[in-house]
């Protein structure tokens, strides 16, 4: 008999290859593929709280069909088998149907398919509060404050990203508040770069992904985000509450090029290359949190293999299992144990 499972028990090592399964998942994406032999197949991306996985489906799939008429962001009911492709987690599908949202609660509610920051949001943002505090220069402070207000309904709820670092409800701000937290423990380390400035710039780096992002249940980009993207909105956002706050000439301009700066190289969507003490700081600062944000869920999320699915941000299959210190000092490689000052040695006469 098939059990109800969520994706993180469906990823447990106590899952077995061909094991039924049933649960009820928010599909994310679907997209049609083309296979070596010239044949279509959809891949789809399904998921909940605790994370997702992507599964293939032929054509002569009988769960084929509703894939292809669902939208991205509905609610389903999936059963098939747990199963692997190329070392990468990806049950095998035979039944679907749609969920309609009245029947949620039964079934463990809305709350339980949205992935969410595994950080406390209310924390999150007492915490940006303070850090905006920490900001000495009074129209700095302000710019921050009022580009902060101009998107308040969006910023504390949107993802960061749409599938690479913190692409989830809440990861907009729980990566801006790890970027202005490792800036502030960082300043001291390079006297050379303004403390304001650079807090400023930390906290407001990533602000026009607020009005670059949408959705409820899954993540798109609104007509303004895929006309202009986020480091144009940003650079608007910042200017608009720069000239509010009568921030002067000069270091309105040094702010919105942290803004326009921050993607670190061209080919990354930066609009130029950082070319101030300030803007190289908070753009590798936030290169580091971008990755490690990578880091982070593919360590919280998945199964207990030695290795994580391929992550397209660091290129690479990451290491989960963590480094083993021995307690005790190792043998030498012919077995012998460490020499110590009391070990005697051979005399040298």
């Amino acid at each position: 008999m098939a059990v109800r499972l969520t994706v993180s028990e469906l990823r447990s090592s106590d899952r077995r290859a061909g094991e039924e399964f049933e649960a009820v998942l928010l599909l994310r994406k679907c997209s049609t593929r083309t296979a070596r032999n010239d044949n279509t197949y959809l891949s789809v991306e399904l998921g909940d709280r605790g994370g997702s996985f992507s599964s293939n489906l032929f054509g002569d799939n009988p769960a084929a069909d509703l894939f292809r008429e669902a939208r991205e962001g509905a609610f389903v009911w999936v059963a098939g088998k747990v199963d692997h492709y190329q070392g990468r987690f990806s049950p095998k599908i035979t039944h679907a149907r749609v969920v309609e949202e009245r029947e949620l609660e039964s079934l463990g509610g809305l709350e339980s398919l949205i992935e969410t920051s595994p950080e406390s949001l209310d924390a999150l943002r007492a915490e940006l509060d303070a850090l905006v505090a920490r900001i000495q220069h009074p129209a700095l402070a302000d710019t921050t404050r009022l580009a902060l207000e101009s998107v308040a309904s969006a910023f504390y709820t949107v993802p960061a990203a749409v599938a690479m670092h913190h692409a989830y409800r809440g990861g907009l701000l729980e990566h801006t508040v790890h970027v202005a937290r490792i800036c502030a423990a960082c300043l001291p380390l390079y006297p050379e770069v303004s403390a304001d400035l650079a807090l400023a710039g930390a906290i407001l780096h990533d602000i026009g992904k607020a009005e670059e992002y949408a959705g409820s249940t899954t993540t798109t980009k609104t007509r303004t985000g895929q006309l202009q993207g986020h480091v144009v909105l940003g650079y608007r956002i910042v200017r608009r509450a720069g000239m509010r706050a009568r921030l002067s000439e000069d270091l309105l301009e040094r702010l919105e090029h942290i803004v326009l700066s921050h993607q670190g190289e061209l080919e990354w969507g930066a609009a130029v290359m950082a070319a101030t003490p300030e803007a190289v700081f908070v753009s590798m600062v936030d290169n580091l949190d971008a990755r490690m944000g990578m880091v982070q869920r593919a360590l919280r999320i998945g199964d207990q293999a030695e290795f994580s699915d391929y992550l397209p941000g660091l290129k690479a299959q990451l290491l989960r299992t963590p480094p083993v210190f021995p307690t005790s000092p190792p043998e030498d490689h012919e077995g012998n144990p460490p020499q110590t000052d009391e070990t005697p040695t051979a005399s040298a006469d």
